[in-house]
């Protein structure tokens, strides 16, 4: 078995090899290759001990090294050089309380999570050690843990996500034994930082087998400790056009959406709110829930934002037929590229409603194709187009700064939303004298529906 490995990699290996020491690839790169991947980060185990690796590689950065793992620097690659180990208990439920420095690979590999992970390969010998069958379990894309899994998942319970997020990444199945542990041992969750689970969330979200992935997040009732909101939707009616019910329909819209990460957060959390109201009412109850939850994660101000939007405007009305005027005062509304996330997004919420493939991709081709148009045009969509701002309201009108700039702003906008040739600063300044001189006409300004 010959992996390719880069030649900054092996110029490293070869530093350790030439000054005596053991030198080999481990990891998520050795599976990475073995699957035809290309591997994004290489790690090295050898049997020099951390201050022996600093020394012999001056462009260093101590990492890890109370628990063996330096980073060294070959022309800038940053390469994780760790000094083969055995772990001790795990009593944080994180990290080893103490770890035995060794020099036989297979000891370091044992105290891997997953058998696909504990393979080792001597770039020099092309020899590969894998003494946990992880090369068979990979050409039978099985997930099993190294030893047993209650004891796997116990020192760091945070593998039984990162068990499911291999699921969604990988496409594996879960081996009958590790799968059985989870409902056992689920509640452990509850000892892992909301940091570390998001991170494992975000990379299971945009995994190609996201549904398969799910399922297992709530059969083995990982869902119901981490995202208990969500699991509360099983067996709850999504409404009186949906096939599924409600957590049946966001898994499946979560899965059919593009993997892209605010858009499969959205898709999986556009409903939520469908527990409390099936009205229209839900969009908005759905993004406050699904703001909870990402603040609870210690997800970041973007992410939540994103997320938030898609779904409190994912019941938009516009369609491939609707007025030029309506497709204007949309993306004007909520911006170009968050309209497009949010074709997606239907799209996603259709396919989780079983509607047929064909009808879905016509559909976002239509309503793509109308939006394009109106770009096209060119047309003031947004504040910004408006050929007149606020500082030339207040000096032509003598007004004072306040909330009536805004509103005078607004309602221009609305105008041009409408007949866009009005976008003329002698028109927008005629129209806004108009319309201070008619206060009574203010409230009666209605936007007309798509």
């Amino acid at each position: 078995m010959i992996i390719s490995v880069p030649p900054k990699v092996l110029q490293a290996c070869t530093v350790l090899k030439g000054h005596g020491f053991q030198a080999y690839l481990v990891g998520g790169a050795v599976r990475d290759s073995l699957l035809g991947l290309a591997p994004t980060d290489w790690d090295i185990a050898t049997d020099a001990l951390p201050d022996q690796v600093e020394n012999l590689f001056p462009t260093s950065i101590p990492t890890g090294k109370r628990f063996g793992t330096i980073t060294v620097l070959v022309e800038g690659l940053p390469i994780e050089v760790t000094t083969m180990r055995s772990d001790g208990p795990y009593s944080d439920q994180r990290r080893p309380d103490y770890i035995v420095y060794t020099d036989r690979l297979e000891l370091d590999l044992a105290r891997r999570d997953f058998t696909i992970n504990a393979l080792g390969y001597d770039p020099f010998t092309k020899r590969l050690i894998d003494p946990f069958q992880g090369r068979r379990h990979l050409r039978r894309r099985i997930l099993a843990t190294v030893g047993e899994p209650a004891a796997r998942f116990q020192e760091d319970p945070l593998r039984m996500l990162r068990l499911v997020r291999f699921q969604a990444t990988l496409g594996f199945r879960v081996h009958r034994e590790t799968e059985k542990a989870l409902p056992k041992l689920a509640h452990l969750m509850a000892k892992v930082s909301p940091e570390r689970i998001l991170a494992e969330l975000n990379k299971m979200l945009v995994g190609q087998e996201l549904l398969t992935a799910l399922h297992t997040f709530y059969t083995g009732t990982l869902m119901e400790q981490v995202l208990p909101e969500l699991a509360s939707l099983a067996a709850l009616s999504a409404g009186a056009n949906h096939p599924y019910d409600l957590l049946t329909h966001l898994c499946t819209a979560a899965h059919f959406a593009p993997p892209q990460l605010a858009l499969r957060w959205a898709a999986l959390l556009h409903d939520l709110g469908k527990k409390q109201s099936l009205g229209r009412d839900h969009a908005q109850l759905s993004a406050e829930l699904a703001q909870d939850i990402l603040r609870r994660l210690r997800a970041s101000t973007e992410l939540i934002n994103q997320v938030s939007t898609l779904i409190a405007h994912h019941m938009f009305s516009v369609h491939p037929h609707s007025s030029d005027r309506a497709l204007r005062r949309f993306l004007g509304q909520v911006g170009v590229e968050t309209a497009r996330s949010l074709i997606k997004l239907r799209q996603a919420d259709m396919a989780g409603m079983n509607v047929p493939p064909r009808e879905i991709i016509a559909f976002g081709q239509a309503l793509e194709g109308r939006i394009q148009e109106i770009l096209d045009q060119e047309n003031a969509l947004s504040l910004k187009d408006l050929r007149l701002d606020g500082r030339q309201l207040l000096d032509a009108l003598q007004l004072k700064p306040g909330p009536l700039v805004g509103e005078i702003l607004n309602y221009l906008l609305e105008r041009v939303w409408e007949e866009p040739e009005l976008n003329q600063t002698a028109t927008l300044l005629a129209l806004a004298r108009d319309y201070l001189q008619s206060p009574k006409e203010k409230g009666a300004e209605q936007p007309p529906s798509s």
